[in-house]
């Protein structure tokens, strides 16, 4: 009796053994089922007519379409326009793909590309109009074919349909949502929206009528986890397959970890202190010019980012086109900048505010910057602001410097100077409310040369002319570093800032 209850029980525990095996094989199965990525801060909103910050257009990559886009080597390849034709230096003509659905379950139709170009041309795409106002005219020939007119030829017009202004709409969706449409995003992308934890998460799910090659997980989770060490934390733990933004005292910490693996590339950002250059005393070039003189940005690149990146030269990035590599490294001259400070009418400086997001490696620039002003005479304060605030702030005029930075999202010189320099753009991305004639003209005229030797000539005379006039103090050239579990294939980081995540898959 004894050993019958002994065998009995023996196989209950094996049978039990057995279970709960294949359940938390199941379960283990289940979680592969998702990705979860945490970014450094969180979207803004998913209407890409409405932003044009990284963190929304890294969500809205994953949503969205555009007619063409950009491969691996910056080459324009078709997206949901199948092929298209240039009958002559003004017209571009797109074949669209047929079939393809919305999440909404509408087909896409020629219609669709027409709304989505008119609308960002409207007041509601004024956070992204250095690319829609070079159109001119959008025809409907058919379902599938439309024709865009620009209003004289423009170089990078083709390649900014990539960017995430291009992204296609729905017209009856976000026409339904009217105001709300950031909330409710209605792509023709491979991941469809489900909902939006404000600050936390935002949870996309794979469109099962995807038209191109389908996910190969389910579902696609983006936390906002802006403590850059959390993100690492995380990842350890497994609680997030890929963490952005890996701080650099962190870096050692996840290559050394046997279950991840450390991604890094140089990337087509400059991040700068920018000057209100409407506001007294900043709209004083030589005040402008002394504060750039104050402050070594050879030593505070060294000092914050310990061998991330490189204190940058020039408005454009080294790997974009025409960026200028020849010019002088910066140097740090207080007696110059003292002189300067004198001849504009502060011998003894002045008071001043400092912006910067709760980025810590910002706050960490700033308070060197901070410290290198004091010896000018120039008494800083530090402003630390969440980054919804941050960016309705700078552009309602309320800043006198502030840090941040810009992509080139396209990697034509254009896209690096022409929303962040051009006079039509203050207040939209030029945050530095910066205009000069001559910086227009050689924008306007960059635009329109075909790429060669003049070209190339007029974007190195504007990088001379900016650095002349001084709007920004560069810091650092950046690079896209991203912490991955060992399990985790498929992912590259991009050079624009945000990445693919739809060709991810689970070893």
């Amino acid at each position: 009796m004894i050993s019958r209850n002994k065998s009995f029980f023996a196989l209950v525990v094996i049978i039990l053994g057995v279970t709960l095996f294949f359940s938390s094989a199941g379960f283990a199965k289940e979680t592969k089922d998702t990705l979860v990525v945490a970014n450094i801060y969180d979207a803004k909103t998913l209407d890409p007519h409405a932003t044009n910050d990284v963190a929304s257009s890294g969500a809205m990559l994953q949503i969205y379409e555009t007619l063409v886009a950009l491969d691996d080597d910056n080459n324009i390849v078709p997206q949901l326009a199948e092929r298209w034709e240039r009958p002559d230096e003004l017209t571009y003509k797109f074949y669209l793909l047929e079939g393809v659905k919305f999440h909404n379950g509408e087909e896409l139709k020629a219609s669709d590309v027409k709304y989505t170009i008119e609308r960002a041309m409207s007041p509601k795409g004024a956070a992204i109009q250095n690319y829609s106002s070079e159109v001119d005219t959008v025809e409907v020939v058919d379902d599938y074919t439309v024709v865009i007119k620009t209003k004289r030829p423009c170089t990078p017009f083709l390649a900014s349909l990539s960017h995430t202004w291009g992204s296609i709409l729905n017209e009856k969706a976000t026409e339904a949502a009217g105001d709300n449409y950031g909330m409710h995003p209605v792509g023709t992308g491979p991941f469809k929206f489900v909902s939006w934890e404000k600050g936390d998460r935002l949870t996309l799910e794979r469109y099962e009528e995807f038209h191109g090659k389908k996910p190969a997980y389910k579902t696609l989770v983006i936390r906002s986890i802006t403590e850059p060490t959390n993100r690492t934390i995380e990842l350890e733990s497994g609680a997030v397959d890929i963490a952005y933004g890996i701080p650099s005292n962190d870096i050692k910490r996840v290559e050394e970890n046997e279950n991840l693996k450390l991604m890094r590339v140089m990337d087509n950002s400059t991040t700068y202190l920018g000057f209100n250059c409407e506001k007294s005393p900043f709209n004083d070039v030589r005040v402008r010019q002394a504060i750039s003189k104050a402050i070594d940005t050879v030593l505070i690149n060294k000092a914050v980012y310990r061998g991330v990146g490189q204190a940058p030269v020039g408005p454009i990035a080294p790997n974009v086109k025409y960026s200028d590599k020849t010019l002088p490294v910066h140097e740090r001259d207080v007696e110059g900048a003292r002189k300067l400070l004198a001849e504009a009418g502060y011998p003894n400086g002045f008071d001043a505010e400092i912006w910067t997001n709760d980025k810590k490696e910002r706050v960490d620039m700033a308070t060197i910057i901070q410290s290198q002003l004091s010896e000018i005479g120039i008494n800083v304060q530090i402003k630390v602001l969440e980054w919804g605030a941050y960016l309705d702030g700078l552009k309602a005029k309320q800043h006198d410097m502030f840090i941040v930075g810009w992509v080139a999202t396209v990697p034509d010189p254009d896209f690096a100077v022409g929303a962040v320099f051009h006079s039509s753009m203050k207040g939209k991305m030029n945050f530095a409310f910066f205009g000069d004639d001559e910086v227009d003209a050689l924008i306007e005229k960059g635009k329109t040369l075909p790429d060669g030797a003049e070209r190339e000539k007029v974007y190195k005379d504007l990088q001379r002319l900016i650095n002349k006039k001084r709007p920004w103090v560069y810091l650092l050239n950046d690079e896209q570093i991203c912490g991955v579990r060992k399990n985790v294939q498929g992912f590259k980081p991009s050079p624009r800032g945000y990445h693919v995540l739809y060709n991810v898959y689970f070893e």
